[in-house]
């Protein structure tokens, strides 16, 4: 296949995602004023429980759908997932009570998980390098809707009665997308090909096991700081305002958007395992560098170089996965992929949760330290271990 093809598929696959996940991610901060203001309930309390529930759905279905990718094809599996994000947010958008917006929640879990299928579907176009640089885009794309969905979606509440409504406009989003992905090819000659990555050339420092695990711990240690973000940096001695606090949130998130393009250019390329561990390393000392240093200009400083740390892991993840993934178990691979991801966000919420009720809203900064410092210490080990071996 040209080049110039393969970038207009990468393009269109990245632009289809970032549509659909703009709706997908930019809704959740809302759900407190839908209740409120749409579904007439004053459970507030239960924003907190439908945040997770697209999120456990997920989990639990993603490998279910990739084995199903990897039967039926990649294209018909990322369509089936655009499509049943665009109904999950028809029927959000018409709920008359939180248990129907309780299940359109559920389904878009079940059916949705354009994440991986999109992943499933790029690796019939690209492999090595190029399959970590698309996933890199991707991840670019998530972050970029992160940042820039919640701002927009709250200027469009204040033209609209009820912020319910707003989902039967966003269900044309994944509409579109799927447009999009219907006019690409159906199948590449990679997709054909069920070769063992070992056999064709790729190095592999990480079995798929051990992906999974490093992507669970990787997630969970940096979303368990999330929820409990503003109040942690509000309770120090500066004074700090809600819409400062915010942008300290975000910076990690900005950080990724600025540094994981040029970084996916050096980083990613051989000793994966190596980079791995300083970024986890590194990670866990920002981590720890905010719970101990809540200064404004401190956390600032930190909030950097866990946005640097962040970027290196996740372009080393990438890495990591692609060379494992093939044509023949693409699905399969990204469904777990992911699914380890949306059990490691849904553990953070729990033990988040857990921690700051026992103790104080420091207390997921130590956690999520303590388990990039043990994550990252497996890793140097691994690494020197194997050097030893070599050299041996």
């Amino acid at each position: 296949m040209k080049t110039g093809s393969r970038r207009f598929i990468v393009g269109t696959i990245m632009a289809g995602h970032f549509i659909a996940a703009f709706a997908a991610l930019g809704m959740p901060p809302f759900f407190a004023l839908i209740l409120e203001k749409s579904l007439h309930s004053d459970a507030v309390y239960l924003a907190g429980w439908l945040y997770v529930v697209p999120t456990f759905c997920t989990a639990i279905s993603s490998p279910w759908w990739g084995k199903l990718a990897d039967r039926f094809g990649k294209k018909p599996l990322l369509l089936r997932a655009q499509l049943g994000l665009a109904g999950s947010f028809l029927l959000a958008g018409f709920a008359p009570n939180t248990w129907v917006f309780f299940i359109a929640l559920l389904l878009q879990g079940l059916l949705g998980g354009t994440f991986s299928a999109s992943n499933a579907y790029l690796a019939t176009v690209v492999n090595g390098a190029a399959l970590t640089r698309s996933l890199t885009l991707m991840q670019w794309s998530a972050r970029a809707a992160l940042v820039i969905a919640p701002t927009g979606l709250g200027v469009l509440m204040m033209t609209v009665e009820s912020p319910l409504v707003l989902y039967r406009y966003l269900a044309l989003l994944p509409l579109c997308a799927a447009v999009l992905i219907w006019r690409l090819p159906a199948q590449q000659a990679q997709d054909a090909g069920k070769t063992s990555p070992s056999v064709s050339g790729k190095i592999i420092e990480a079995t798929p096991g051990q992906i999974y695990a490093l992507q669970f711990a990787f997630v969970c240690s940096t979303v368990m700081t999330f929820p409990y973000f503003v109040p942690f940096i509000q309770s120090g001695d500066a004074a700090v305002s809600p819409v400062l606090a915010g942008w300290l949130f975000g910076l990690p998130h900005l950080m990724y958007l600025l540094c994981a393009v040029p970084f996916s250019r050096y980083l990613g390329q051989g000793g994966l395992v190596l980079t791995l561990a300083l970024s986890y390393l590194v990670l866990a000392a920002s981590l720890l560098g905010q719970a101990l240093a809540p200064a404004l200009f401190a956390i600032t400083a930190w909030r950097i170089v866990m946005g640097l740390a962040m970027t290196a892991g996740f372009i080393g993840l990438h890495a990591l996965i692609a060379a494992v993934v093939h044509g023949g178990n693409a699905g399969a691979t990204f469904g777990w992929f992911e699914s380890s991801s949306k059990w490691g966000a849904v553990g953070a919420g729990l033990i988040a949760g857990i921690a700051v009720q026992a103790f104080d809203v420091r207390a997921p900064f130590f956690i999520s330290a303590l388990v990039m410092f043990v994550a990252g210490g497996y890793l140097a080990g691994l690494t020197f271990y194997r050097l030893r071996l070599s050299n041996s």
